[in-house]
């Protein structure tokens, strides 16, 4: 039998048990009460704006009630408090005794999809209730920030990069200008004064100023402090010395001299360029975290297209504000983050300054709609797109859609004799009329030539033989010539731009037609200006306006054309100058002038005529087109020779 023993130090079964169960339940509360409990319900009541389920005291250990913890959150986030930001805990809280330390890694997101992130300490302390309490201060949410502080934003743009010309160089650069204001004070005889400056203004060109609105000016003068300049407007320096014998001893009148980012003219390839401009409504509306009041803009053609590129990317900062003693928030000096704009890239286009300049001042004193194109044959460059006051900022140059008129006939002489239906010497009548199924096609002016060499028909621009002829051409013919010259093709030159469009698998009346350059056939002056090119070169190259960034999927070169139709469209080009509807362009100076004149119905009126002029001059091919500008040799023609004698030579 085993001895038994008295239980002098020994517990129960039952009171270890207890003892245990009391350990247990108090890991249990310290794990549920620690502080990470707090700190992770922080986080989230930071983000949600609700805190509570966190208690709060100050750093003097007095109580603060969490909603206006929550306010002053928000207050203290100012202009980022719309988007709070992302809160995460790294690792477990400190613990000394009954004080504790998280760290906790604070990441806004800011316009523009910038990233900010930093860390930062929150403290906390056990209190009497063995709860654990943040610590609230406000530089927990940014170290820097004190009471009745308020972070804000700023945005600085970059430099807006420049569209670069054929040479390397900004086509807008500084240039000078000049401020014209009036002086209150000695303005003796405003209304007077008024009329003079409106007479002065209205005899600059159009070309190089605005029109120039005085109506507001009286009213602004009475307003004005005496001693003040009142800016009337700007000129460009050309302009002003224009007319500085007739403003600048006007009584009041002052003058300040300045620089501004401009182009070389005001109508320098202004539809192909676009506009910079402050951001509109619409923008900020469209895209509101990429623009901001104030911005400037590309609007319409390269400025616009490649906007996000030249524009480059805003700088930001965050800076803290403080509210001065009338509310208002001013900066403290503060910069708490800061993100430096980046430039935009340059665009390299082909656009040379001599040859726009030549084509802008050719189109000058057109008032209909009108453009000219010209590219350089060697490359395909484009050199000028020059669009006509009367386009008001359409680029006509590359997007019009107009028949071409008997221009085209370069397209269907190419055709004929590709196929053998025609040689430059052989004959081919043109009679005063020819009728394809009931419809009767006429001369310009009902002219007769007979019996004439082919090469006759085509410097005089005999209708009516090319009609004849277009069934030698088959249902297609002449859309597959079109297509050998880079018609119809999908070009990428860095804008929108119509190639054209070619009619095929007509009736006889349309192929008739179309043989001509009328029917269902449509094109632009670039598409002419292209295909123009592309004979005078032997094959179509593409044509080129933007290099840098490189077109992405541009059209592949032409195969070479025939070498002997080539060279007869040639021989026929040069005689419409030397001996056609073209003599007006034979005396020009430089190089051979080759061309080729078209008069374009556009509706059931034959009185209702485009007017047309493609050729070429050395290296430099072009396309002229006036929209109901009648009939060629009267309107296109003229252009065209104004172009070519502006040129250099």
């Amino acid at each position: 039998m085993r001895p038994s023993y008295p239980r002098r130090h020994g517990l129960s079964l039952a009171a270890l048990a207890a003892i245990l169960l009391t350990a247990g339940g108090l890991t249990a509360c310290s794990d549920s009460d620690g502080p990470e409990r707090s700190v992770d319900a922080f986080l989230a009541g930071w983000r949600s704006g609700d805190l509570q389920a966190v208690g709060f005291v100050d750093p003097t250990g007095a109580k603060v009630p969490a909603v206006d913890v929550a306010r002053e959150i928000k207050e203290l986030s100012g202009e980022l408090a719309a988007t709070p930001p992302a809160l995460t805990r790294r690792g477990e809280p400190k613990i000394t005794a009954d004080t504790a330390t998280a760290t906790v890694k604070v990441e806004w997101t800011l316009p523009g999809d910038t990233r900010w992130a930093y860390d930062r300490t929150v403290r906390m302390t056990r209190g009497g209730d063995d709860q654990w309490q943040v610590i609230w201060e406000p530089k927990v949410v940014q170290e820097q920030l004190t009471r009745g502080d308020r972070l804000g934003l700023r945005r600085q743009t970059g430099p807006r990069a420049a569209v670069l010309d054929d040479a390397g160089q900004p086509i807008v650069a500084p240039r000078p200008v000049v401020r014209v204001g009036v002086q209150p004070s000695e303005a003796t005889d405003v209304p007077g004064l008024v009329r003079k400056l409106d007479g002065a203004f209205r005899a600059i060109r159009p070309a190089i100023t605005p029109p120039v609105d005085l109506s507001g000016l009286p009213k602004r003068l009475a307003d004005a402090d005496p001693g003040a300049f009142v800016e009337v407007v700007t000129l460009r320096e050309e302009a002003y010395r224009q007319i500085k014998p007739r403003i600048y001893d006007l009584p009041g009148t002052k003058f300040r001299a300045d620089e501004l980012d401009l182009a070389p003219t005001r109508e320098f390839a202004r539809a192909v360029l676009g506009s910079v401009d402050p951001a509109q409504a619409d923008d900020l509306t469209r895209h509101p975290d990429r623009y901001a009041a104030g911005d400037l803009v590309g609007h319409g053609g390269l400025q616009g297209r490649y906007d996000e590129r030249l524009r480059g990317t805003p700088g930001l900062s965050v800076i803290i504000e403080r509210p001065g003693p009338d509310g208002t928030l001013a900066p403290t000096g503060t910069e708490v983050f800061r993100r430096d704009p980046q430039p935009g890239a340059p665009l390299k286009t082909t656009l040379d300054v001599a040859t726009q300049n030549a084509a802008d001042a050719a189109l000058r004193g057109e008032r209909r709609r009108s453009a000219l194109v010209a590219l350089r044959i060697s490359d395909g460059a484009v050199l000028a797109a020059a669009n006509g006051p009367g386009a008001a900022g359409e680029n006509l140059a590359f997007t019009a859609q107009v028949p071409p008129g008997s221009t085209f006939k370069m397209v269907s002489a190419l055709g004929l004799l590709d196929r053998g239906a025609v040689t430059l010497d052989g004959p081919v009548d043109c009679p005063k009329t020819f009728t394809v199924d009931g419809r009767a096609f006429k001369n310009s002016d009902n002219f007769v030539l007979g019996s004439v060499p082919f090469r006759t028909d085509f410097a005089k621009s005999c209708n009516t033989a090319f009609t004849a002829l277009a069934p030698k051409l088959g249902a297609d013919g002449l859309a597959v010539t079109g297509r050998s010259l880079g018609l119809e093709a999908q070009w990428d030159v860095g804008l929108d731009a119509f190639t054209g469009k070619v009619s095929a698998n007509g009736g006889a009346t349309e192929q008739a037609a179309a043989a001509i350059g009328q029917g269902t056939t449509l094109v632009s002056p670039l598409a002419m200006a292209s295909a123009t090119a592309a004979v005078a070169r032997g094959r179509f190259e593409q044509p080129k306006l933007v290099l840098d960034p490189a077109p992405a999927q541009p059209a592949a070169p032409g195969q070479p054309l025939k070498a002997e139709s080539v060279e007869a469209v040639k021989t026929m080009m040069r005689e419409v100058v030397t001996a056609g509807t073209g003599t007006a362009l034979k005396d020009v100076p430089g190089d051979p002038v080759h061309g080729k004149t078209g008069t374009a119905e556009y509706d059931n009126n034959p009185a209702h005529t485009h007017a047309w002029f493609v050729g070429w001059q050395g290296d430099v091919a072009f396309a002229v087109f006036v929209e109901q500008g009648g009939a060629s040799t009267a309107t296109a023609v003229p252009i065209a020779e104004r172009f070519l004698r502006a040129l250099p030579h």
